[in-house]
């Protein structure tokens, strides 16, 4: 039997063009599902429920804080890809290669996984412990892929912070879950959809 040598272990940088779709889907379920246990075990050091956190507190009023921020921002992004040069919004190709030729029901179904994996990390667990100021800068800061240029990754800040209120605002997580849920689901259908120009 052969033995394991961590050092035989090598690390190269890759570009998005040089992995296929399967290992992109791999490593976008991967990264989600340590997302949501580390905030499922963070959540449980802060001896905090994760499950009480998606009930509401009464009435329906998270879901129209949650609609109204994913209509908010899907309407900044929809003005900034219109008026902000391609190059400045550019993540490398991403989102593009995530949702370009995707069915349907999979762009729903990664949008939920990604909206209830970060929320619970990020708004559930980082937001009690750091706030929603410094969680932001950490959200924005993990999405790498949009931080060599300023006017996504100011996006990405605003969003993350508005989704933090909103969490404080209405006292469940389901607010920013819908919203974050939302933003995805839509810019990823519009992605979809969009015509070669």
């Amino acid at each position: 039997m052969k033995k394991f040598d961590i050092r035989n272990i090598k690390l190269k940088a890759m570009r998005i063009d040089e992995i296929d779709d399967r290992m992109l889907l791999i490593n976008l379920y991967a990264t989600q599902a340590i997302t949501f246990i580390i905030g499922f075990i963070w959540l449980l050091f802060q001896r905090r429920s994760p499950f009480l956190l998606f009930f509401p507190e009464s009435g329906l009023s998270f879901v129209y804080w949650g609609l109204g921020l994913a209509a908010a921002v899907i309407a900044v992004d929809l003005l900034a890809a219109r008026f902000v040069p391609d190059e400045a919004n550019d993540d490398g190709g991403v989102n593009e290669r995530i949702f370009r030729n995707r069915p349907i029901w999979h762009i729903v179904v990664l949008s939920l996984v990604v909206s209830i994996c970060e929320e619970t990390l990020f708004r559930g667990a980082v937001q009690h412990h750091i706030g929603p100021y410094w969680t932001s800068i950490l959200f924005a800061a993990i999405h790498v892929r949009y931080l060599k240029h300023w006017i996504p990754t100011g996006l990405v800040f605003a969003i993350s912070y508005a989704l933090g209120w909103i969490y404080l605002r209405t006292g469940t997580l389901l607010a920013p879950v819908i919203a974050h849920f939302m933003i995805d689901m839509i810019m990823g259908l519009v992605i979809r959809f969009r015509r070669e120009e």
